[in-house]
């Protein structure tokens, strides 16, 4: 038996889980592989609820390939919809909590002030559309749920704009970088010690959240923040969406209000850029 579960451990959040677990000395963890945690298959994942009995499950699979998604509707609403509620219905048998894992692509970006949790969703990409859609079949099946949303989610694992920008900052001497999107990075590291704290203080205080580190910045910003941090010598070009075309059209706006987070749990936020600094510190040890 395990107090919690989580589903999509091999992936960023999943391995930032388990390292912030064991920084807090959470061992009543269980981090399933895919095979034995396949959110598809409900045999398996009823042996896993069995074998388990969790307290709360914590799902960070998701379908995350933005573009990639406009050609794949029906795969992408398998993982992020039909799959999300075939966890929420076991929830609710087992009388278990649901962390789901949500995005800022729920929204247009296109308001003029920070997004709270009941702004009308209004999706603009199939990976938008499905993650909501993966929103809204949660409250049907079970009542004891937690989704936090969450956006530019960056880590020292799996593949994400820090280390892309690392990477290529050492390899070219200049980089063109979108400059009218704006929202707020998220160290996954501090996303997951959010989710832990949330379990790990009771609260029956569900319902949808907001979270993302504390500040508001642009893709440019970001980059030259990341180069900065890094000593990295590159020049970076500040562009403009329609300059740099992609399948999926990506919210303009999506800096995220997380007054209800902190009031609820009392959760501190950290700075976007002092997070980086630990990220980037991190990743060069890690050389």
């Amino acid at each position: 038996m395990s107090k919690i579960v989580v589903f999509g451990a091999s992936g960023q959040l999943g391995q930032c889980l388990k390292q912030v677990a064991a920084e807090m000395n959470i061992t009543d963890i269980a981090f399933p592989n895919e095979t034995e945690a396949n959110i598809l298959n409900t045999e398996a994942l009823q042996q896993l609820f069995a074998k388990h009995q969790p307290q709360y499950v914590i799902n960070c699979a998701a379908y995350t390939a933005v573009d990639k998604a406009e050609d794949e509707l029906g795969l992408a609403r398998k993982i992020n919809k039909t799959g999300v509620e075939n966890i929420a219905v076991l929830c609710k048998e087992h009388t278990t909590a649901f962390v789901q894992v949500s995005t800022d692509f729920i929204f247009a970006g296109n308001t003029p002030h920070p997004l709270i949790e009941t702004d009308p969703a209004e999706p603009i990409s199939v990976y938008g559309l499905t993650k909501l859609e993966g929103e809204q079949v949660i409250p049907p099946n079970t009542e004891k749920y937690f989704i936090l949303r969450t956006s530019w989610l960056y880590s020292e694992h799996g593949n994400n704009f820090v280390k892309t920008m690392l990477k290529l900052g050492k390899e070219r001497d200049e980089l063109k970088i979108i400059a009218d999107q704006v929202g707020t990075p998220t160290y996954a590291i501090d996303l997951a010690s959010a989710i832990l704290q949330i379990i790990e203080s009771g609260s029956r205080a569900y319902g949808i959240y907001h979270y993302s580190n504390e500040g508001v910045t642009s893709w440019y910003d970001f980059a030259q923040g990341i180069f900065d941090i890094s000593n990295t010598e590159v020049k970076v070009l500040p562009i403009h969406t329609a300059e740099y075309p992609t399948k999926a059209t990506r919210p303009a706006y999506s800096v995220m209000d997380k007054s209800k987070i902190k009031k609820t749990f009392g959760i501190e936020i950290p700075y976007w850029r002092h997070s980086l600094e630990k990220c980037i510190a991190a990743l060069s040890q890690n050389q």
